[in-house]
């Protein structure tokens, strides 16, 4: 198991977001068709786009939502990219959790400011940077991941799209050995098969915590079912799935958009008891329980 600050690798202080585009941010650039281009401002790099070609030195020092024209006369947009545009063109080798779902985990499992929360899975570090924020500077997140460069890759991308961040550990090694050597407020699990920690999850848990788990398929979900059926320490299981259809708006013409975000992961929450509480009712855990007005 090996712990490491992410100030590791970080880069120099980030400029506040009224001051003008310097060298190391990445910006988003929109050609004039809406095609979205993640780049960094190097000094002397060039961006060669469908559109013609943007010199990084013509962006840095303009001010945030600037229009700048290519080789080829085409206006191109240029913002500092949100969460939202980020998360979909992040660099990656591994699914990333969709600003959709990252939405619905900070909401539905209630990362608050000054939380202390344990990711297990990180993979890009989409997640994590939705974390970060919601916890602020008062809260603390520990990362665990067992993949060394999944571990490189998350430690990269915070450090470039979110900046410094001295309250984030990342933890390479196992969630069964690590879960239950630390506490936290909200665990949150995107594993392939969160069900067998959920003990270390209940271990790692204060009462009254909340744990997240993030999969994809319905096998996965079915497991999880039964895990929190047979974990008495967890009740109030819910699960759900969160779609996001865009629409076209335009004059004559307002319709839904041919393509939406549809399913990419179901999300089950449940609460942690007290260790002193006697069992709940088994309909509280997720096992089938009385009818209302059943005697």
């Amino acid at each position: 198991m090996s712990r490491a600050s992410s100030a590791e690798g970080a880069r120099a202080e980030r400029p506040a977001p009224h001051e003008p585009l310097a060298a190391g941010e990445s910006v988003l650039l929109f050609d004039p068709k809406g095609r979205e281009y993640l780049r960094e401002l190097r000094p002397g790099r060039r961006f060669s786009l469908q559109c013609g070609v943007i010199d990084a030195d013509d962006l840095i020092g303009r001010p945030d939502g600037s229009v700048v024209r290519s080789s080829l006369g085409h206006a191109f947009l240029v913002f500092r990219p949100t969460y939202a545009r980020l998360i979909p063109n992040l660099p990656r080798q591994a699914q990333v959790v969709y600003p959709k779902d990252a939405a619905s985990i900070i909401v539905w499992g209630d990362i608050y400011p000054g939380a202390r929360v344990i990711e297990s899975g990180v993979g890009p570090g989409a997640l994590t940077m939705a974390l970060l924020r919601a916890i602020g500077p008062d809260g603390h997140l520990t990362s665990i991941e067992r993949r060394p460069d999944h571990v490189q890759m998350a430690r990269d991308n915070v450090a470039r799209f979110h900046g410094a961040a001295p309250n984030w550990e990342l933890v390479l090694g196992e969630a069964a050995e690590v879960l239950p050597t630390l506490r936290a407020d909200r665990v949150i699990l995107d594993l392939p098969e969160p069900g067998p920690l959920l003990g270390a999850a209940a271990q790692a848990l204060r009462p009254g915590g909340v744990v997240v788990c993030y999969v994809p398929t319905t096998i996965q979900l079915a497991a999880i079912d039964e895990a929190l059926r047979a974990e008495p320490r967890f009740v109030l299981p819910q699960t759900f799935e969160t779609l996001q259809r865009f629409w076209h708006v335009a004059p004559n013409s307002v319709r839904p958009d041919h393509r939406m975000v549809a399913h990419t992961g179901f999300i089950v929450t449940a609460w942690r008891l007290a260790d002193q509480a006697p069992p709940a009712d088994p309909g509280l855990n997720g096992e089938p329980g009385p009818t209302d007005g059943a005697s």
